[in-house]
């Protein structure tokens, strides 16, 4: 098996949700007693947010090498960043980084293109449903992308900084998101909903959303066990 070198704290609520689908998802797909060998570099979300808001994407590529280079000494044969945000920076990681980053936008988009998607909301935090790092592979892919408007943004933004990347989860909150996403639909003729933060699971899913969910982390954790296994 290689071994993941995760990079964690974006938030710790994700962050445990991956640690604990990872090391089972690889259990349940070997069919053996095993967990895999992975490292996880926890970092500062709100530090790394606050690069985003100032727009200093030098700051937050150093930020996330150091990072990154301590799960490289760690011996990671890979790595992963647990959030959507920090992929804003993405290329310039892989550039820099002396091992293969998996992708959480590259394999959503995989994900979209295998259910044959063509119109997709997205929601995220402001950064990520404004900045064209996430839109781009989607669009190359003939898929179009929705964000929500400028106030729902907001909201939406606000949801997540001050709630779910706090680990709170609030039925109000829920309709918020659902009043959203059904205008979208109603109004924009949306197929499915990206789930572009990986909080929003502890929200929305399948069960309680107006359209079909791509559960972002579910997505990329699910590629992470493949490549983990190759």
């Amino acid at each position: 098996m290689k071994k993941l070198g995760l990079v964690g704290g974006l938030g710790p609520e994700s962050t445990i949700l991956y640690y604990h689908d990872l090391v089972y998802g690889v259990q349940k797909k070997t069919g053996k007693e095993l967990f895999p060998n992975l490292s996880i570099e926890s970092v500062n979300v709100f530090e790394a947010l606050e690069f985003c808001k100032k727009e200093d994407y030098d700051g937050l590529t150093v930020y996330l090498m150091d990072a990154i280079n301590n799960l490289i000494k760690s011996g990671a044969d890979f790595i992963a960043l647990s959030a959507n945000t920090p992929h804003i920076v993405f290329d310039r990681l892989q550039q820099l980084a002396t091992i293969p980053l998996v992708s959480i936008i590259e394999a959503t988009c995989e994900e979209a293109k295998k259910q044959n998607l063509k119109k997709l909301g997205l929601l995220g935090t402001i950064f990520t449903m404004t900045g064209d790092f996430y839109k781009k592979p989607f669009i190359n892919a003939g898929i179009d992308i929705i964000t929500p408007t400028i106030e729902e943004m907001d909201v939406v933004n606000g949801k997540i900084a001050n709630e779910l990347e706090q680990g709170i989860v609030k039925e109000e909150t829920l309709k918020v998101f659902q009043k959203i996403i059904t205008r979208m639909k109603n109004e924009q003729g949306i197929e499915a909903i990206i789930l572009g933060c990986t909080e929003i699971p502890l929200l929305l899913n399948d069960n309680v959303s107006p359209v079909p969910c791509l559960d972002t982390m579910k997505i990329h954790i699910d590629t992470l066990i493949d490549r983990i296994l190759s």
